[in-house]
């Protein structure tokens, strides 16, 4: 290290002036990651950081541990010890191996289950650029990070069971998340990993850890994983063809695979029988692993299915919009909605890349799509399994997180002799902790029943479970029941949104808001702890102008009981605020570096004679306008505001971002137009491209723009309604 060690003493003085605060921690990692003591820790690359123009990536790599989230560890893949990178996995590995002994006290005959996306880091974003196009990060996916998590395994003697070990190909083998939760409980092993960053941009991985139950491990567990996996000692490793020899890798049985298939068969009662003249249904994974899952079912079950060709497994997910493979995401189904136009389907099924997320779009009479939220989705099925005359008419239990609709209780109220469980914290680990105890002890709080009187446990995010003993988020299910429910709809001449639009009229104007505000980097945690502490310390007595009645805080120790342990805190950080029309909880994610608020409208908020879509309209419309006054209050509390065109943007743009191209871009593009300094339509929309091209690293930031450029445009009619090139860039944005 002798030829860096000057460039190392100047660079960690300049990390210490810049960040006070965070700095000496910074130097103190980057110190240990250069001394070459760590497993892989890529000194030679890491020297190449030593210099002023990287020093906030270098302090961002380095400043924390690649913290422990809700969905375990996530985050951007690059070098240090805040991304994902070998590093940083062997050491995840390692400690839950030391968790695993420590916790049986076994010593041998452990196992566990390896399973891993398609994902493969090309640097979209262009972070190392700098490091020219051969450095070791280029190329490293979650298929070859599962590999060397066998081999961390097999070094420890715990046997790990991997999608077709010895099979070497391109896409990989994958094993979907709601599959790793199946193979852990039938194969009775330990605990299990998954190398995955679900529906994260593709620059992007993480791992995900597995109790043997086949759920994450809630607190106080999670605390002793994290604390096993923060200081793992030494590393150790075997070759991946020894540890194959040994019997150490073996082969998840392929009769996994048809067991999986038949549970769901089962499952499904014959609620309907479908066939091939059925209208089809397209169903894309959006490039992941939902093939092996959902498409899979969908197929067994006989559903006329449709996947577009070119959105099968793809590590780069380089046909989707804005590189978001995200069912959350309207964007994100833009080709998949082409190919159904283009095929004659009116429905889009999809799935995020680990196959646990479900996306619904419908196409309307007026050749429009319409995007079905998570809550809308959750709410069409409960619905369908215990009230429609159709459905299968399931009473029992049904699960749902304290951030999702509050209409499912209606529906459990009315489905009588049945049960719901409805305040649990984010994350759907806690459904399988729940799940858990009701195994155990016949009991969860004030429900007694068993697991296997689950109907349905449902989350905002597009999550939803059927099967007790799966217990992740699974889109399986969820796209086998609503493909059911579309061809039943079809027989009646009723759309799946006229169905919802009904359930409104019966059951009340429920409907839902959910926005973030991403924030990233230290300067981003620090802002959004600063916003969580103003809200405690000065609890707002009104919030998007409706009186708060009571303030629910999750860290309030008296109500909800101790911490359990250091990660019990992260999931309780969430406030909620009850008013007489809205409920608005407001929480950091744990997986992502952004802020989250949830605005929950009661029926309470208005009356309405209004029917049909018009209800609906009506509804989502007081929603968001609510959430957009929501949104600027939390802004002010820590120095900040934006603008009705900043609030259009998708939440997966940053905050700062939304402000320059409010504030900036969008003054700067109608001077250019009142003075024609643009040729054309093109050279305006190649400009756009240059400057809002960091809001989606990657890819064509266009379609992110486009609805808040028509705002823009609205707002221009009066002084450039008579240019010409306003008048192409107008039809430009109303166009699909």
């Amino acid at each position: 290290m002798n030829d860096i060690d000057p460039r190392l003493s100047a660079i960690c003085e300049r990390l210490e002036e810049r960040y006070p605060e965070d700095g000496p921690a910074a130097v103190e990692r980057l110190q240990l990651w250069l001394s070459g003591e760590l497993f892989s820790s890529c000194e030679a690359q890491l020297s190449q950081h030593l210099t002023e123009r990287h020093l906030d990536l270098l302090f961002d790599a380095f400043w924390q541990v690649l913290p422990f989230g809700t969905g375990g560890r996530r985050g951007k893949v690059g070098y240090g010890p805040n991304r994902v990178n070998p590093t940083t996995v062997a050491m995840t590995v390692q400690g839950h191996c030391n968790y695993l002994r420590e916790k049986t006290g076994q010593t041998s005959e452990l196992s566990v289950v390896v399973a891993n996306d398609v994902r493969v880091f090309n640097d979209k974003g262009g972070a190392y650029r700098f490091l020219g196009d051969t450095h070791p990060l280029l190329g490293v996916s979650s298929r070859s990070l599962g590999k060397l998590a066998c081999e961390v395994y097999a070094a420890n003697g715990i046997r790990a069971y991997f999608a077709h070990p010895t099979v070497d190909t391109d896409p990989p083998p994958v094993l979907s998340t709601p599959m790793l939760s199946y193979a852990i409980n039938e194969l009775g092993a330990d605990g299990g990993i998954n190398l995955s960053a679900s529906h994260n941009p593709p620059d992007d991985n993480g791992i995900k850890v597995y109790d043997e139950f086949g759920s994450q491990p809630v607190a106080p567990d999670d605390q002793h994983l994290a604390d096993a996996m923060a200081d793992p000692g030494e590393i150790l490793t075997m070759p991946f063809e020894g540890a194959l020899a040994q019997g150490l890798v073996l082969p998840i049985p392929e009769s996994l695979d048809e067991s999986y298939l038949q549970a769901y068969v089962e499952k499904f009662e014959n609620v309907f029988t479908f066939g091939p003249n059925d209208p089809p249904i397209v169903y894309t994974p959006l490039c992941g692993c939902g093939l092996t899952a959902a498409g899979e079912v969908l197929r067994r079950l006989g559903v006329n299915v449709l996947t577009p060709p070119d959105q099968g497994p793809d590590g780069t997910f380089s046909v989707i919009p804005l590189l978001a493979p995200n069912p959350e995401v309207p964007q994100a189904t833009i080709p998949a909605k082409e190919y159904a136009d283009q095929h004659g389907a009116r429905v889009v099924l999809s799935s995020d890349p680990d196959a646990d997320r479900v996306g619904l779009e419908v196409k309307l009479p007026n050749d429009e799509w319409y995007h079905f939220d998570g809550n809308q989705i959750s709410t069409l099925l409960a619905y369908f399994l215990m009230l429609d005359p159709d459905g299968p008419k399931r009473k029992g239990l049904l699960i749902e997180t304290l951030v999702t609709t509050r209409i499912l209780g209606k529906i459990v109220e009315k489905a009588g002799d049945s049960w719901i469980i409805d305040d649990i914290l984010v994350g759907f680990k806690y459904v399988g902790d729940i799940l858990k105890a009701l195994g155990r002890e016949g009991r969860f709080g004030d429900v007694e029943c068993a697991p296997e009187d689950l109907v349905l446990a449902a989350e905002e995010s597009h999550g939803v479970a059927i099967l007790p003993t799966i217990r992740d988020k699974d889109s399986s299910p969820a796209c086998m029941y609503l493909a059911a429910l579309y061809q039943i709809l079809e027989r009646r001449g009723q759309s799946l949104l006229d169905y919802y639009c009904a359930i409104l009229e019966e059951l009340g104007g429920y409907d839902d808001s959910l926005r973030s505000i991403m924030m990233s980097g230290p300067e981003g945690v620090r802002r959004k702890n600063a916003l969580m502490e103003s809200l405690r310390a000065n609890p707002p007595e009104a919030l998007g102008g409706c009186k708060v009645l009571e303030m629910v805080d999750y860290w309030d120790q008296e109500r909800f009981g101790a911490f359990r342990s250091g990660t019990d805190q992260l999931p309780r950080n969430v406030l909620r605020f009850i008013t007489d029309a809205y409920i608005v909880a407001i929480r950091p994610s744990g997986t992502e570096p952004k802020l989250k608020f949830y605005c929950q409208q009661l029926p309470e908020a208005g009356t309405s004679t209004a029917k049909g879509r018009e209800l609906l309209t009506e509804l989502r419309e007081r929603s968001n306008a609510y959430a957009r006054k929501v949104y600027g209050e939390l802004l002010a509390r820590v120095g900040s505001s934006i603008g009705e065109v900043g609030l259009l943007l998708p939440d997966l743009v940053e905050l700062e971002q939304k402000r320059t191209f409010e504030n900036e871009t969008i003054p700067e593009l109608k001077t250019k137009m009142e003075s024609g300094d643009f040729g054309d339509l093109n050279a305006a929309l190649a400009w756009l491209r240059d400057q809002v091209a960091a809001m989606t690293p990657g890819a064509d930031p266009l379609p992110a723009i486009k609805i808040a450029l028509a705002h823009a445009c609205g707002q221009w009619v009066e002084a450039l309604g008579s240019v010409p090139l306003f008048q192409q860039l107008n039809a430009w944005v109303a166009a699909d």
